[in-house]
């Protein structure tokens, strides 16, 4: 029913395009947080992978050091045998 060219739907409450807006933006938003979440999932396995990596660098570096003094120690003892 019309009353001077206004309808009861706009009068009483939101349309339907307002609430499928709203709910399309909540549906995006939900989809954006589990985007965000698989993304930080993702960083944490990589920041763990970097620190497994950086932890072997460490050993390695640590037993070139060792090697190294070792291959000084010989090369100074076949100087002295000369």
């Amino acid at each position: 029913m019309a009353f001077n060219g206004f309808y009861e739907s706009a009068a009483w409450g939101e349309s339907e395009t307002e609430t499928q807006d709203i709910v399309k933006d909540a549906i995006r938003k939900e989809q954006v947080l589990q985007e965000i979440t698989a993304a930080q999932d993702d960083l944490r396995a990589l920041l763990t992978r970097v620190h497994s990596v950086q932890a072997d660098v460490d050993k390695l570096t640590s037993e070139n050091a060792t090697l190294q003094v070792y291959i000084d120690n010989l090369t100074m003892q076949m100087a002295k045998r000369k």
